[in-house]
Protein backbone atom coordinates (compact mmCIF):
# COMPACT_ATOMS: atom_id res chain seq x y z
CA UNK A 1 0.00 0.00 0.00
CA UNK A 2 1.28 3.20 -0.85
CA UNK A 3 0.53 6.00 1.27
CA UNK A 4 1.89 8.48 3.69
CA UNK A 5 -0.82 7.72 6.16
CA UNK A 6 0.48 5.58 9.47
CA UNK A 7 -0.92 2.34 11.30
CA UNK A 8 -1.08 1.58 14.86
CA UNK A 9 -0.57 -1.51 16.16
CA UNK A 10 -1.69 -2.67 19.78
CA UNK A 11 -0.66 -6.32 21.38
CA UNK A 12 -2.66 -6.52 24.46
CA UNK A 13 -1.09 -9.33 26.71
CA UNK A 14 -2.54 -10.13 30.55
CA UNK A 15 0.96 -8.20 32.19
CA UNK A 16 1.86 -5.97 29.48
CA UNK A 17 0.65 -3.48 26.53
CA UNK A 18 2.75 -3.04 23.53
CA UNK A 19 2.06 -0.46 21.24
CA UNK A 20 3.83 0.98 17.93
CA UNK A 21 3.41 3.56 15.42
CA UNK A 22 3.98 1.78 11.68
CA UNK A 23 4.35 3.09 8.04
CA UNK A 24 2.19 1.75 5.91
CA UNK A 25 4.99 -0.45 4.78
CA UNK A 26 5.31 -2.16 8.20
CA UNK A 27 8.15 -0.35 9.18
CA UNK A 28 7.85 0.55 13.15
CA UNK A 29 8.68 3.99 13.89
CA UNK A 30 7.74 4.53 17.15
CA UNK A 31 6.92 1.95 19.99
CA UNK A 32 6.13 2.17 23.99
CA UNK A 33 4.36 -0.20 26.49
CA UNK A 34 2.64 0.17 29.64
CA UNK A 35 1.18 -2.08 32.46
CA UNK A 36 -2.16 -3.93 31.74
CA UNK A 37 -4.55 -3.33 34.76
CA UNK A 38 -6.55 -6.17 34.82
CA UNK A 39 -8.14 -5.38 38.03
CA UNK A 40 -12.20 -4.44 38.42
CA UNK A 41 -12.97 -7.00 36.01
CA UNK A 42 -10.35 -5.29 33.53
CA UNK A 43 -12.88 -2.60 32.91
CA UNK A 44 -9.78 -0.20 33.07
CA UNK A 45 -7.96 -1.71 30.06
CA UNK A 46 -9.46 -0.07 27.16
CA UNK A 47 -10.30 3.35 28.35
CA UNK A 48 -6.02 2.48 29.41
CA UNK A 49 -5.31 2.11 25.81
CA UNK A 50 -7.64 4.85 24.25
CA UNK A 51 -5.59 7.29 26.70
CA UNK A 52 -2.67 5.93 26.08
CA UNK A 53 -2.87 6.05 22.22
CA UNK A 54 -4.33 10.10 22.42
CA UNK A 55 -1.71 11.37 24.71
CA UNK A 56 1.33 10.01 22.29
CA UNK A 57 -0.16 11.20 19.13
CA UNK A 58 -0.08 14.51 21.35
CA UNK A 59 3.59 13.82 22.41
CA UNK A 60 4.29 13.39 18.67
CA UNK A 61 2.34 16.01 17.43
CA UNK A 62 0.27 13.61 15.52
CA UNK A 63 -3.67 13.99 14.54
CA UNK A 64 -6.06 10.87 13.83
CA UNK A 65 -6.37 11.46 9.95
CA UNK A 66 -2.50 10.85 10.14
CA UNK A 67 -3.41 6.97 10.34
CA UNK A 68 -5.19 4.47 8.02
CA UNK A 69 -6.11 2.72 11.31
CA UNK A 70 -5.37 0.73 14.28
CA UNK A 71 -5.28 -3.08 14.40
CA UNK A 72 -5.45 -4.62 18.06
CA UNK A 73 -4.29 -8.22 19.46
CA UNK A 74 -6.16 -9.80 22.11
CA UNK A 75 -6.14 -12.81 24.05
CA UNK A 76 -10.15 -14.50 24.40
CA UNK A 77 -12.62 -14.96 22.18
CA UNK A 78 -13.07 -12.57 19.48
CA UNK A 79 -16.27 -11.78 17.42
CA UNK A 80 -15.28 -10.39 14.50
CA UNK A 81 -18.38 -8.94 13.38
CA UNK A 82 -19.15 -6.91 16.81
CA UNK A 83 -15.82 -6.26 17.46
CA UNK A 84 -15.90 -8.12 20.58
CA UNK A 85 -13.92 -10.42 23.22
CA UNK A 86 -15.20 -12.67 25.93
CA UNK A 87 -13.20 -15.24 27.86
CA UNK A 88 -10.24 -13.87 28.07
CA UNK A 89 -9.41 -14.61 31.94
CA UNK A 90 -6.16 -13.48 31.91
CA UNK A 91 -7.78 -9.91 31.58
CA UNK A 92 -10.71 -10.63 34.00
CA UNK A 93 -13.05 -10.58 30.49
CA UNK A 94 -14.84 -13.94 31.84
CA UNK A 95 -17.42 -15.34 29.26
CA UNK A 96 -20.38 -13.42 30.78
CA UNK A 97 -18.60 -10.16 30.69
CA UNK A 98 -17.82 -8.98 26.70
CA UNK A 99 -15.85 -6.06 26.09
CA UNK A 100 -16.48 -4.29 22.62
CA UNK A 101 -12.71 -2.90 21.79
CA UNK A 102 -13.56 -1.86 17.97
CA UNK A 103 -16.23 0.21 19.00
CA UNK A 104 -14.81 1.97 21.86
CA UNK A 105 -11.29 2.45 20.64
CA UNK A 106 -12.33 3.73 17.35
CA UNK A 107 -14.84 6.23 19.41
CA UNK A 108 -12.17 7.21 21.68
CA UNK A 109 -9.62 8.37 19.33
CA UNK A 110 -11.51 8.97 16.43
CA UNK A 111 -9.46 6.25 14.30
CA UNK A 112 -11.00 2.96 12.90
CA UNK A 113 -10.11 -0.04 14.88
CA UNK A 114 -9.73 -3.17 14.02
CA UNK A 115 -9.66 -7.00 16.06
CA UNK A 116 -8.24 -10.58 16.04
CA UNK A 117 -6.92 -13.22 18.29
CA UNK A 118 -3.61 -12.77 19.60
CA UNK A 119 -2.02 -15.90 18.18
CA UNK A 120 -3.38 -14.78 14.65
CA UNK A 121 -1.93 -11.53 14.82
CA UNK A 122 1.35 -13.21 15.51
CA UNK A 123 1.31 -15.08 12.71
CA UNK A 124 0.24 -12.40 10.54
CA UNK A 125 3.27 -10.37 11.97
CA UNK A 126 5.71 -13.98 10.89
CA UNK A 127 4.10 -13.64 7.49
CA UNK A 128 4.51 -9.90 7.06
CA UNK A 129 8.03 -8.92 7.64
CA UNK A 130 9.54 -11.89 9.61
CA UNK A 131 10.18 -15.64 8.68
CA UNK A 132 7.27 -16.50 6.69
CA UNK A 133 8.59 -13.96 3.75
CA UNK A 134 5.27 -12.32 3.31
CA UNK A 135 4.44 -16.16 1.74
CA UNK A 136 0.67 -16.76 1.09
CA UNK A 137 0.91 -20.02 2.81
CA UNK A 138 2.65 -19.84 6.18
CA UNK A 139 1.69 -21.53 9.67
CA UNK A 140 2.90 -20.20 12.93
CA UNK A 141 2.98 -21.88 15.80
CA UNK A 142 3.98 -20.61 19.39
CA UNK A 143 5.28 -22.46 21.94
CA UNK A 144 5.24 -20.90 25.27
CA UNK A 145 3.45 -21.09 28.38
CA UNK A 146 0.42 -22.79 25.82
CA UNK A 147 1.04 -23.87 22.56
CA UNK A 148 -0.69 -22.08 20.28
CA UNK A 149 -0.96 -21.52 16.41
CA UNK A 150 -2.14 -19.18 13.56
CA UNK A 151 -2.66 -20.51 9.80
CA UNK A 152 -2.62 -18.42 6.91
CA UNK A 153 -3.97 -19.77 3.56
CA UNK A 154 -3.98 -18.39 0.00
CA UNK A 155 -2.98 -14.88 1.96
CA UNK A 156 -5.77 -15.44 4.43
CA UNK A 157 -5.88 -15.70 7.93
CA UNK A 158 -8.37 -19.45 8.54
CA UNK A 159 -10.49 -18.89 11.66
CA UNK A 160 -12.96 -21.25 10.89
CA UNK A 161 -16.42 -21.23 12.16
CA UNK A 162 -16.36 -20.26 15.74
CA UNK A 163 -12.54 -18.81 16.08
CA UNK A 164 -11.44 -22.44 16.66
CA UNK A 165 -9.07 -22.67 13.53
CA UNK A 166 -5.07 -23.03 14.62
CA UNK A 167 -5.72 -24.69 17.67
CA UNK A 168 -2.15 -26.49 16.87
CA UNK A 169 -1.60 -26.95 20.80
CA UNK A 170 -4.59 -28.94 20.95
CA UNK A 171 -3.91 -31.50 18.26
CA UNK A 172 -4.21 -34.89 20.21
CA UNK A 173 -0.30 -36.88 20.56
CA UNK A 174 -1.06 -39.03 22.78
CA UNK A 175 -4.59 -40.34 23.09
CA UNK A 176 -3.82 -41.57 27.07
CA UNK A 177 -1.55 -38.87 27.99
CA UNK A 178 -1.67 -36.46 30.42
CA UNK A 179 -4.81 -34.56 31.32
CA UNK A 180 -5.11 -30.69 29.54
CA UNK A 181 -6.79 -27.63 30.90
CA UNK A 182 -9.08 -27.60 27.92
CA UNK A 183 -10.59 -30.82 29.01
CA UNK A 184 -9.61 -33.25 26.78
CA UNK A 185 -6.48 -35.56 27.24
CA UNK A 186 -3.01 -35.67 25.40
CA UNK A 187 -2.86 -32.28 23.71
CA UNK A 188 0.45 -31.01 22.39
CA UNK A 189 0.45 -28.33 24.76
CA UNK A 190 0.80 -30.77 27.39
CA UNK A 191 4.37 -31.73 26.15
CA UNK A 192 5.54 -29.42 23.99
CA UNK A 193 4.98 -26.06 25.74
CA UNK A 194 7.28 -24.53 28.82
CA UNK A 195 5.56 -26.13 31.25
CA UNK A 196 4.99 -29.23 29.05
CA UNK A 197 8.63 -30.32 28.79
CA UNK A 198 9.03 -30.09 32.34
CA UNK A 199 6.90 -32.26 33.14
CA UNK A 200 7.79 -34.95 30.58
CA UNK A 201 10.99 -34.63 32.20
CA UNK A 202 10.20 -35.16 35.84
CA UNK A 203 8.50 -38.22 34.49
CA UNK A 204 11.86 -39.38 32.05
CA UNK A 205 14.06 -38.68 35.84
CA UNK A 206 11.25 -40.91 37.72
CA UNK A 207 12.26 -43.64 35.68
CA UNK A 208 16.07 -43.07 34.53
CA UNK A 209 19.11 -44.31 36.81
CA UNK A 210 22.03 -42.90 35.13
CA UNK A 211 24.70 -40.45 35.35
CA UNK A 212 22.73 -36.96 34.30
CA UNK A 213 23.04 -32.97 35.73
CA UNK A 214 19.51 -32.54 34.87
CA UNK A 215 18.51 -35.96 37.37
CA UNK A 216 20.32 -34.82 39.99
CA UNK A 217 18.36 -30.86 39.69
CA UNK A 218 15.39 -33.10 39.56
CA UNK A 219 15.86 -35.29 42.54
CA UNK A 220 17.20 -32.55 45.17
CA UNK A 221 14.04 -30.89 44.18
CA UNK A 222 15.39 -28.15 42.11
CA UNK A 223 13.30 -25.88 40.05
CA UNK A 224 14.01 -26.56 36.40
CA UNK A 225 12.55 -24.63 33.61
CA UNK A 226 12.47 -26.25 29.25
CA UNK A 227 15.49 -23.94 29.58
CA UNK A 228 17.60 -26.06 31.35
CA UNK A 229 16.60 -28.69 29.22
CA UNK A 230 17.32 -27.49 26.47
CA UNK A 231 20.53 -26.10 28.25
CA UNK A 232 21.72 -29.20 29.30
CA UNK A 233 20.86 -31.46 26.52
CA UNK A 234 23.11 -29.42 24.30
CA UNK A 235 26.28 -30.20 26.05
CA UNK A 236 25.14 -33.80 25.73
CA UNK A 237 23.64 -34.47 29.19
CA UNK A 238 21.51 -37.96 28.53
CA UNK A 239 18.45 -37.76 30.53
CA UNK A 240 18.02 -34.04 28.43
CA UNK A 241 18.63 -35.54 25.39
CA UNK A 242 15.63 -38.12 25.85
CA UNK A 243 13.78 -35.00 27.12
CA UNK A 244 14.07 -33.22 23.99
CA UNK A 245 13.87 -36.42 21.52
CA UNK A 246 10.33 -37.24 23.46
CA UNK A 247 9.16 -33.55 22.89
CA UNK A 248 10.87 -33.29 19.35
CA UNK A 249 9.03 -36.56 18.25
CA UNK A 250 5.44 -35.13 19.49
CA UNK A 251 5.86 -31.72 18.20
CA UNK A 252 7.16 -33.28 14.84
CA UNK A 253 4.03 -35.47 14.40
CA UNK A 254 1.88 -32.93 14.92
CA UNK A 255 3.78 -30.13 12.92
CA UNK A 256 3.55 -33.25 10.50
CA UNK A 257 -0.18 -33.52 10.30
CA UNK A 258 -0.28 -29.70 10.10
CA UNK A 259 1.81 -30.19 7.02
CA UNK A 260 0.12 -32.70 5.39
CA UNK A 261 -3.28 -31.26 5.80
CA UNK A 262 -2.60 -27.47 4.59
CA UNK A 263 1.13 -27.77 2.63
CA UNK A 264 2.04 -24.48 3.60
CA UNK A 265 5.16 -22.84 2.29
CA UNK A 266 6.79 -22.22 5.96
CA UNK A 267 5.58 -23.76 9.27
CA UNK A 268 7.41 -20.77 11.39
CA UNK A 269 8.30 -22.30 14.85
CA UNK A 270 8.52 -19.00 17.69
CA UNK A 271 7.37 -18.42 21.51
CA UNK A 272 9.59 -18.68 24.59
CA UNK A 273 10.94 -22.42 23.91
CA UNK A 274 12.19 -21.52 20.58
CA UNK A 275 15.21 -19.84 22.01
CA UNK A 276 16.97 -22.81 21.76
CA UNK A 277 17.28 -21.82 18.05
CA UNK A 278 18.42 -24.36 15.28
CA UNK A 279 19.26 -27.25 18.37
CA UNK A 280 15.26 -27.03 18.67
CA UNK A 281 14.63 -26.87 14.89
CA UNK A 282 17.00 -29.93 13.89
CA UNK A 283 15.73 -32.42 16.45
CA UNK A 284 12.05 -31.29 15.34
CA UNK A 285 12.83 -31.83 11.88
CA UNK A 286 14.44 -34.97 11.89
CA UNK A 287 10.64 -36.28 13.05
CA UNK A 288 8.73 -34.03 11.30
CA UNK A 289 10.76 -35.63 7.82
CA UNK A 290 9.61 -38.86 9.23
CA UNK A 291 5.84 -37.90 9.36
CA UNK A 292 5.34 -36.26 6.32
CA UNK A 293 4.45 -37.55 2.91
CA UNK A 294 6.98 -37.15 -0.16
CA UNK A 295 5.22 -33.96 -1.42
CA UNK A 296 5.18 -32.26 1.66
CA UNK A 297 8.62 -33.00 2.56
CA UNK A 298 9.91 -31.37 0.05
CA UNK A 299 7.72 -27.83 -0.36
CA UNK A 300 7.19 -27.44 3.60
CA UNK A 301 10.13 -26.36 5.46
CA UNK A 302 10.40 -25.36 9.23
CA UNK A 303 11.79 -22.22 10.03
CA UNK A 304 12.40 -20.19 13.58
CA UNK A 305 10.43 -17.40 13.96
CA UNK A 306 12.53 -13.78 14.14
CA UNK A 307 10.23 -11.23 15.10
CA UNK A 308 9.97 -12.21 18.85
CA UNK A 309 7.96 -9.84 20.98
CA UNK A 310 7.65 -7.75 18.08
CA UNK A 311 5.22 -10.01 15.99
CA UNK A 312 2.37 -9.11 17.80
CA UNK A 313 2.31 -5.06 17.15
CA UNK A 314 3.38 -5.67 13.99
CA UNK A 315 0.71 -8.17 12.88
CA UNK A 316 -1.88 -6.43 14.70
CA UNK A 317 -0.80 -3.24 12.29
CA UNK A 318 -1.28 -5.52 9.34
CA UNK A 319 -4.96 -6.32 10.03
CA UNK A 320 -5.65 -2.40 8.91
CA UNK A 321 -3.77 -3.29 5.44
CA UNK A 322 -6.65 -6.42 5.10
CA UNK A 323 -9.07 -4.61 6.17
CA UNK A 324 -9.06 -1.45 3.52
Amino acid sequence: MTTNKKLIGVDLGGTTIKFSILTADGEVQQKWSQETNVLSEGNFIIPDIIESINHHLDLYKMSADEFIGIGMGTPGGVNRKEGSVSGAFNLNWNENHKVFPVRDITEGTGIKTYLENDANVAALGEKWKGAGNNSDNVVFVTLGTGVGGGVILNGKLVTGIAGGAGEIGHITVDPKGYDCNCGKKGCLETVASATGIVRVARDLAEEYSGDSKLKSMLDDGEDISAKDVYDLAKVDDVLALKVVDKVSMYLGLALGNVANTLNPEFIVVGGGVSAAGDFLLEHINEYFLKYTFPLVKETTKLKLATLGNGAGVIGAASLVIEGE
